[in-house]
């Protein structure tokens, strides 16, 4: 799938995992390596700080309002 995107296609990618750790993840480091590179070649990253929306509005943790 990532090759036929590569530099033809646009992507979204959503994680929240560090770059560091895919090859964990993965299972194979070399494979990781080889999409963190292509995913860096033309991409952008963009990190979003802040408190979890999800996080605050749990209803697990007492936060949230049932519906």
């Amino acid at each position: 799938m990532m090759s036929a995107c590569h530099e033809g296609q646009s992507m979204v990618i959503t994680t929240n995992i560090e770059f560091a750790k895919w090859g964990t993840v993965l299972a194979d480091e070399k494979l990781a390596s080889a999409l963190v590179d292509r995913i860096a070649h033309h991409g952008r990253l963009v990190e979003f700080g802040g408190e979890s929306r999800r996080v605050s509005d749990s209803l697990m943790l007492g936060n949230g309002k049932e519906r």
